[in-house]
This record gives structure tokens, C-alpha cells and sequence, in this order.
């Protein structure tokens, strides 16, 4: 009997990692020889990702962001999936070992030395030459955050209050910095780690120049309690008001999406909890 692809609802890890449309329940006939289990990690209208045992399969419909998946995981001095093979629009990648640094919306089982092991890597990879390509510009970064305010307070999704003053404080984030290479998109769910080793950090289409604090401000977005740890393994001190600025600059831009497709009502997001206990 052939394996099927159940593609579930959102859970904790793929509302943390899908960025363009929900997942749909459906079973898929997965035509592959003695494949007894096929867990589909992510599948919306441009992007799906599967497990088949130890191999992810990533199909993307904009080859771009493969392109920059490939060359940044080959230009990154951290570990990265080894790339089994490549054939647009599929990327086949092997399983990191160990599990995932945390999840939002979840402590963290991880202990402070892995945590801290993961503010390592981080610097490893600021310190490294700049990828060729360029990140988004502070122009870019604000459109975004005024179009997401806007559209937040004028449909009352959010108390405008609460998005007057996130907005203040992630406009601070938006100052002129000295580029470094980012993964640009370091949740906690893409940091793998064994006991308090880092194995690797997956997902790269968003990598470019752009601001060290980003990165670790992704990593401790609602792991405020190790943030301290990530500092501590990065090696300098940083600015923890503006990772803080952040973190609201990432919420704010977030809501939208996560509202208007499936993920429940913004009063139960993560995010608008972090929201509220911004200062």
C-alpha cells in the first residue's frame, strides 16, 4: 500500500516557520517504494516541505529563494544540512541530528550552555564576509511596519494603544548599523541542537546583509529568559533595548498574516502576548 501525505493543521512549529498560506487537510498518494511514512513539515501554495526518514525535500515555485538557500549554506561557517541533490523546483537536504533549540509559545527544554552554544554560532557567522547580495533597506523595513500598523489599528484586530506604542519602539530598531551576514529569519525552531552542542541552523532563503541584532532578537523572540544566555555565548555585550525594539518590529509585522489565515484569534498569538509586555 502506498504511503499518503497527511498534511495536518497548524501546530506550534509550522505557524512559527509557514509564511504565505495555511495548511490544508488532505491525503496525498506518496508513489515511492517502501516509504512507510511521509510527515509533511510545511505546505502552503509556494512552498512545501516533506520528511521522508532522514531527508527533507523542499519545493519552492521562486527558485530565487533556493538559490540563496544554496549559496548561503555554502558561504555560512556554521553548520549546515548537507544538499543530497538539487532539481528545481526540488532542494533535497539531509536531517540535522538532535532536535530543534525550542519552539515559540513553548519553554524551552534546551539547557543555558545550548542556548548560549547558539549565540556562538551566531557570532561565528556575523564575524564571516558578507554574501554578495544585499538585505532589505531601513525604507523597505518601515513601509512594512507603517502598512502593518495601519492595516492592524484601522480593522481593529489590535487596541491602538498597544500598536501606537510597539510601534515607537520598533521604529528605534530602524537606524543606520554596520552590515554583517544574517540568516534573517533565525527562529528557535531552525537552531538544531544535541545536549549543549549546536548541529546546525536550517532554512537560509532568507539570508543577507543586514543588522547582527535581528538575528539574535528572531532567536529570543519569547525566550526572554535566555536571552541572557545568547548574549553570553555571542561573546559582547549587545544592545538589549534594541533587540527588544526588535521583537516588536517582528510582532507587529506577523499579526497580519497569522490572522487571516487559520491561525485562531489574535489574543491567543505569541506574538501579541510579547506585544503586551512590551514596556
Amino acid at each position: 500500500m502506498p504511503a499518503c501525505l497527511d498534511v495536518q493543521q497548524p501546530d506550534a512549529v509550522s505557524r512559527a516557520v509557514a509564511h504565505d498560506n495555511p495548511v490544508t487537510s488532505v491525503i496525498i498518494p506518496a508513489m515511492m517504494a517502501n516509504v512507510e511514512e511521509v510527515e509533511v513539515v510545511i505546505a502552503h501554495n509556494e512552498r512545501a516541505t516533506l520528511r521522508v526518514g532522514g531527508v527533507f525535500l523542499k519545493i519552492d515555485s521562486d527558485q530565487t529563494r533556493t538559490d540563496v538557500e544554496v549559496e548561503a549554506m555554502a558561504l555560512a561557517p556554521i553548520p549546515t544540512p548537507e544538499i543530497l541533490w538539487r532539481n528545481p523546483p526540488a532542494l533535497a537536504l539531509a536531517a540535522l541530528p538532535g532536535t530543534a533549540l525550542g519552539h515559540l509559545g513553548e519553554s524551552s527544554a534546551a539547557s543555558p550552555r545550548a542556548w548560549a552554544a547558539a549565540g556562538a554560532a551566531i557570532r561565528t557567522l556575523h564575524d564571516a564576509p558578507l554574501p554578495p547580495w544585499p538585505g532589505r533597506s531601513l525604507d523597505e523595513l518601515a513601509l512594512r511596519l507603517d502598512g502593518e500598523c495601519e492595516w492592524l489599528v484601522a480593522n481593529d484586530v489590535l487596541p491602538a494603544d498597544l500598536v501606537t506604542r510597539n510601534r515607537q519602539l520598533a521604529e528605534t530598531a530602524l537606524r543606520p548599523w554596520t552590515p554583517v551576514f544574517i540568516h534573517g529569519d533565525l527562529q528557535v525552531d531552525h537552531v538544531f541542537v544535541d545536549g549543549d552542542e549546536v548541529t546546525g541552523v536550517v532554512d537560509w532563503s532568507e539570508a543577507s546583509q543586514g543588522d547582527a541584532l535581528f538575528d539574535v532578537a528572531i532567536l529570543t523572540l519569547g525566550h526572554n529568559d535566555h536571552l541572557g544566555d545568547v548574549v553570553a555565548g555571542y561573546g559582547t555585550d549587545l544592545d538589549r533595548d534594541l533587540i527588544r525594539a526588535w521583537w516588536s518590529w517582528r510582532c507587529l509585522t506577523n499579526v497580519r498574516w497569522l490572522a487571516g489565515h487559520g491561525y485562531g484569534s489574535p489574543e491567543e498569538f505569541p506574538e501579541v502576548a510579547l506585544l503586551r509586555s512590551q514596556p
